[in-house]
């Protein structure tokens, strides 16, 4: 079977469903967080025992943050500071954009690695959660390995594509908005 011009790429496409699964991923964690803040309001008036939520939030609002990262770089929603490169040729932008995102991707590597290797050593050493859900503690820590494992392909696939010639997504995003009239970010 061939790939049509209009339709991408498999690869193109697995990586497009990663990041938009992780962002997912993100969106249910905040939903559930929503879910859970109700329900303990609701729980401290009829003098349940919710101190627990706290715990679950919290593991919530940390996955939420790591899964969505990779959605949210290509995207362009990350905080970039571009006042350098408007103001040098395009060649000597996308060199810069290439050495960013290169140490963009040293550093990224080095987070998911300690990540990874901390979990590792939470689930070996069996940590239990000390508050007040008793859990493994390399299950909540999952979601940092997830999320830095995806943001290290969303960042090694930019600049493999920035390297092809093409132009970050994270620019050709924003300029859509922009050219749409949305410039919500810009606040």
């Amino acid at each position: 079977m061939h790939e049509t011009a209009a339709r991408p790429p498999r690869l193109r496409r697995l990586l497009d469903a990663l990041y938009a699964g992780g962002g997912a991923l993100a969106a249910l964690c905040v939903l559930s967080i929503l879910l859970l803040m109700i329900w303990a309001s609701l729980g401290r008036l009829m003098a349940w025992r919710v101190a627990w939520v706290n715990d679950v939030v919290a593991w919530l609002c940390a996955a939420a943050a790591f899964l969505g990262m990779a959605y949210s770089f290509r995207n362009g929603d990350f905080v970039r500071v571009t006042l350098a490169l408007e103001s040098v040729s395009p060649a000597a932008r996308r060199r810069l954009e290439l050495f960013s995102l290169g140490v963009a991707t040293i550093a990224i590597l080095y987070l998911g690695y300690w990540a990874a290797r901390f979990t590792y050593e939470s689930w070996v050493f069996n940590d239990i959660a000390g508050n007040m859900v008793a859990i493994p503690i390399w299950i909540p820590q999952m979601s940092f390995v997830l999320g830095s494992a995806i943001l290290v392909v969303a960042v090694l696939d930019e600049c493999v594509q920035v390297l092809r010639g093409a132009r970050p997504s994270y620019v050709t995003q924003v300029e859509a908005r922009h050219a749409r009239g949305d410039f919500s970010e810009e606040l």
